[in-house]
This record gives C-alpha cells, sequence and structure tokens, in this order.
C-alpha cells in the first residue's frame, strides 16, 4: 500500500504547516472499514442485523461514512507526520484546505502550534532595582473602608427619590408599538454603571410601586456595537430602594472582624497586610524586569501562533463575545506577547538547567497549603486533582527555582523609597 506523503510547507517558531497526501489505496480502505462498521451494527427494513448488502449501508448511510473516513485518514496523516517531522505539539492541529473528491487522493494541511525550541546564550550579568512602595496612612483608611463596606447592611429609603449609591430593585421590559414584551428582573447600585446612564437617569425620577414608560437611548461607547446610538422604549417598574448604612469604625468594629483588641491593633495589622502585599509587589516586578531584559538580550520574539493561541485564551477566560474579540485581541495583544515571552524564556532556563518540580517539593507545598487551611494533604490534593490545578502548582514551584538561580547571576539593587 502506497505511503502517506508529508511536506513541509511553512514554519516559524512556533508553528508548523504540513501538506498531507493520503493515497486512493488508503482512502479505500478506510472506507471499506467504516461500510463494514456500519453493516454490522445497523439494521434496515428487510434485512436482520449485519446483513445487509454492502451497497445499500454505503448508500443510506453515505454521509456518517464519508465523515468517518475522513476521520481515519486526517488521523492517518497526523501519525505519518508524527514519525516524519521533529515535533513536539502543544495541541492537536488545526486542518486546512481539505480535497475530498471520490477516487482521488485526499489533501489537506496541517497546522501544528509547537513548543518553540530556545536557547537563551545570555543569563546573567543584569541590573535590577527593587523597590517597595510606602504603605501611606490613606492606604490604610481605604482598606478600612473597604472592610466596613464589606460588613454595610441595606436598609430601605423611606423618603426622597433613589440617588447614587441606592440599591435598586424593579423590572423593565421593552415596548414595540403597542406590544410591551417580558419584563426582566433587576437588581443594581445606582452609578456603578450597571446600567445604561439614561435608565438610571429615569429611575432616579420614581418611588417605590411606581411604573413609567421611557425612552433611553444606548450610549455611544455601548458595549453591542449593534445597539450604540440606537433609542429604546421602554417600561420600567420600581420596587424597593435601599441604602447602604456602614458599621462605625471603633474598637466594637475592631473586634467583629477578628481577634482585635482595638480599632488601632486592626489598622496596625492592616498594615503589616499592606506591607506584605508591597513586598509581594516588589518582587513581582522584579521578576518581570528580569524577564524582559533576558528576552531583550537574547533577542526572544514571541511566534505569532503561541500569541494568537493567549489571546484566544483570555478571550476566553474574560467570556468575550464573538462581536467584541476583534477589540479586545487588540487591547490585550501586548499582554498576551509578553505573557508568551514570559513562558517562553522560563521554559527555556528550566530546560537548559533541568529545572523541575521534584514530588518531595510538591508534597511540601501541598502540606503548607493544607496547614494554612485547617486541612490535611489528602484532602488539598484531592481538591486541586479535581480542579485540575497540579499543573498549575508544579509549575509554580518550577519557576520559583528558574528565578532562584537567574537572580543569583544578576544584580538586585534596593531603592529606598
Amino acid at each position: 500500500m502506497s505511503e502517506i506523503t508529508v511536506v513541509k510547507t511553512a514554519e516559524d517558531p512556533g508553528s508548523r504547516a504540513l501538506q498531507i497526501t493520503v493515497p486512493v489505496e488508503r482512502v479505500r480502505a478506510a472506507e471499506d472499514k467504516a461500510v463494514r462498521y456500519y453493516a454490522k451494527r445497523v439494521r434496515l427494513p428487510g434485512f436482520r442485523q449485519g446483513k445487509a448488502p454492502e451497497a445499500v449501508v454505503r448508500k443510506r448511510f453515505s454521509d456518517a461514512i464519508r465523515q468517518q473516513v475522513l476521520r481515519d485518514v486526517i488521523r492517518a496523516g497526523w501519525d505519518a507526520a508524527l514519525e516524519s517531522e521533529p515535533l513536539e505539539p502543544i495541541s492537536d492541529p488545526s486542518v486546512r484546505n481539505l480535497k475530498f473528491e471520490d477516487g482521488q487522493p485526499v489533501e489537506f494541511e496541517l497546522l501544528v502550534e509547537i513548543r518553540p525550541d530556545l536557547t537563551l546564550a545570555r543569563l546573567g550579568g543584569f541590573s535590577i532595582t527593587r523597590r517597595v512602595e510606602p504603605v501611606t496612612d490613606q492606604a490604610i483608611a481605604e482598606q478600612l473602608e473597604r472592610l466596613r463596606d464589606q460588613r454595610a447592611v441595606w436598609l430601605p429609603v423611606e423618603e426622597g427619590l433613589p440617588a447614587p449609591g441606592h440599591m435598586v430593585r424593579g423590572e423593565v421590559a421593552p415596548i414595540e408599538g403597542e406590544t410591551v414584551h417580558e419584563a426582566k428582573p433587576f437588581t443594581m447600585e445606582l452609578g456603578s454603571g450597571q446600567a445604561i446612564p439614561e435608565l438610571e437617569e429615569r429611575i432616579m425620577q420614581m418611588r417605590p410601586a411606581e411604573t413609567r414608560d421611557a425612552d433611553v437611548r444606548f450610549p455611544e461607547d455601548y458595549a453591542d456595537e449593534a445597539r450604540r446610538g440606537q433609542q429604546r422604549r421602554v417600561r420600567v417598574t420600581l420596587h424597593e430602594v435601599k441604602r447602604k448604612e456602614l458599621p462605625l469604625a471603633d474598637d466594637a468594629f475592631a473586634r467583629e472582624v477578628g481577634e482585635f483588641a482595638d480599632l488601632e491593633a486592626l489598622r496596625r495589622a492592616i498594615r503589616e497586610d499592606l506591607q506584605g502585599d508591597a513586598e509581594r509587589a516588589a518582587d513581582a516586578r522584579v521578576r518581570e524586569d528580569l524577564v524582559a531584559q533576558l528576552a531583550e538580550a537574547n533577542n526572544v520574539i514571541p511566534p505569532q501562533s503561541l500569541v494568537e493561541r493567549a489571546l484566544h485564551a483570555l478571550g476566553h477566560a474574560y467570556q468575550i463575545p464573538a462581536e467584541q474579540y476583534q477589540t479586545f485581541a487588540a487591547q490585550f495583544r501586548p499582554i498576551a506577547v509578553q505573557q508568551v515571552r514570559r513562558d517562553m524564556v522560563l521554559s527555556a532556563v528550566a530546560e537548559q538547567h533541568t529545572l523541575r518540580a521534584t514530588e518531595a517539593e510538591l508534597d511540601a507545598r501541598i502540606e503548607g497549603i493544607a496547614e494554612s487551611r485547617g486541612s490535611t494533604p489528602a484532602e488539598v490534593y484531592k481538591s486541586l486533582q479535581e480542579a485540575k490545578r497540579l499543573a498549575e502548582l508544579e509549575r509554580a514551584i518550577t519557576e520559583e527555582k528558574v528565578f532562584d538561580l537567574l537572580l543569583t547571576q544578576s544584580t538586585v539593587t534596593e531603592e529606598s523609597p
């Protein structure tokens, strides 16, 4: 039987394009196999199961047979590509330019994303400045306000109209001609940007139990481009208005938040927490600066295919609608480029120096997590495994080892605030 041919048609550091040709004999063999599969399993009128003539099966199940043949020949072509080309794919390939005609070889192109083969010639000799931002009294006051806000209670507004900061509950129904469509409930804090401005303005002119019809216009910068600038008539019913009441910032509040003797003890704890955050932020900036200098010194250019992959992952994480993806991609491309470049640099260092999270290190980290949660290592391990986050933890440990190595080969200078 003739061999499948694999021809490399294009490449970059992050992808390969391969032209695959599956000869007619292999296509026919895949088709015969699919026909036999269906002939054995289907029951057709007038025939016992497994006894229908192949010609009848071919005609009755032509579409299903064709799809199975395609799956089989594409898989065979991918297997042949893996045997003939030194590939380290990071995902299944995508199929392009498929040609499948009766009596002809099947031809298609595979686009394969691969892990870039990167060797870093320079790993050290860089200068990085570490600056820890000071914790200000204002930052402590803001954190204290956030704690008060978390423990706020909402009380009914007895008099007056709704105002920014009030929580409102009601219903809004679109009106088309004489038809009032089904109302949808809403609960939102006025002034928080949860509704279009003109709708909030109408609500702030109403009182509970009141219903009004109003014309509202979607702003020109509305997320859904199809609605920008359009006017809609709606029926708004306001059910309830509440105001937020914050607890007093006193010693009783401090004891409610945690085991603090008084408000001053709570403020000291907030300062310590913010100081820890500032230290971690400073370390993160040092790492970012070091990666940037490494990438620049070694001319690390992220492959376009990996940048696009990272962008799609970000779009999925943020649940970006398809019609908004292009705008999102343009804004987040620099972030995707930075992310891919970082991953390339750290992976290359880990490979060059055989740095990996060991089983003992992973166990120790899980024990630490369990202790902080008041749980057991077995429970933490199970939860990480179920959430598919074990690989993420292993990668974090590996990255720490990579940065430990890199920082010994460069100079970090502490800058006074």
